[in-house]
């Protein structure tokens, strides 16, 4: 039981965190922070992340870069040019590791305002952080793991980051339903998303990059929205109207 109260809390605060920081505040600005805010999702997402804690500026140049290029030979997580889900993650992993250590040529435009921490992501991108981690999660089982079943899900602890990447990256661009016509392959992947907390609903993004509810028709919950919408009744952050980025 607690093996899996854990593998379930760890699979939505990490998802939450991509979500909330990297995707809608990092890489669209839907809404702004104080530095001090900022510094503590930073490190909410280096715990939450853990094994596969990921740079937001890394990402957010890489999210930019999709939308720039959605489907196409420059996006830098299509299917549409990779043979198997697998070989996708590799490259999108590559990519990752290249544009953050600078050996990947990116327009100015796709670098701007994008928060940046560099100890804190030269920590959590650190190979011997990512041992630590797995070392934990692997710890934690031999404690707690009451059947042998249990560690299959192991990996996925490990590997957390990869996997929610892959479901939307891979099956969002190839299954499910179009709310919007759009010159890409978008696709909303569940009709009421509680697995990608909103994050299926990737047709709908892809055509309104900046919203901060992924949801457009009544049954589209987007369950990090109330979550917005109360930080911002909070003043922990501020919801900003913006220009949506042009959909591909």
């Amino acid at each position: 039981m607690v093996v899996l109260v854990f593998f379930i809390s760890h699979w939505y605060l990490s998802l939450f965190a991509q979500t909330f920081f990297h995707h809608r505040y990092a890489s669209h600005g839907a809404f702004t922070m104080s530095r001090f805010w900022e510094r503590v999702f930073f490190i909410f997402s280096f715990i939450m992340q853990g094994s596969t804690y990921m740079s937001p500026k890394t990402y957010g140049i890489m999210h930019r870069l999709h939308h720039a290029h959605t489907d196409t030979i420059k996006d830098p997580h299509s299917p549409a040019f990779s043979s198997n889900i697998f070989s996708m993650m590799l490259r999108t992993s590559k990519i990752y590791l290249r544009i953050m250590d600078g050996l990947w040529k990116v327009d100015e435009r796709y670098t701007k305002n994008l928060p940046e921490w560099k100890w804190m992501d030269d920590l959590g991108n650190a190979k011997w952080t990512r041992i630590a981690w797995g070392l934990a999660y692997i710890t934690f089982y031999a404690f707690f793991a009451t059947s042998a079943w249990m560690y299959l899900l192991l990996p996925v602890h490990i590997l957390m980051g990869a996997f929610h990447g892959a479901i939307i990256n891979w099956f969002a661009h190839k299954y499910g339903y179009r709310n919007f016509r759009l010159k890409n392959l978008s696709k909303n992947l569940f009709t009421i998303d509680v697995l990608m907390l909103g994050e299926s609903y990737h047709n709908n993004h892809h055509k309104r990059p900046s919203s901060v509810n992924f949801g457009v028709r009544w049954h589209e919950i987007d369950p990090v929205y109330p979550v917005i919408w109360l930080l911002d009744r909070l003043r922990v952050i501020r919801i900003v109207k913006q220009p949506a980025m042009a959909a591909s």
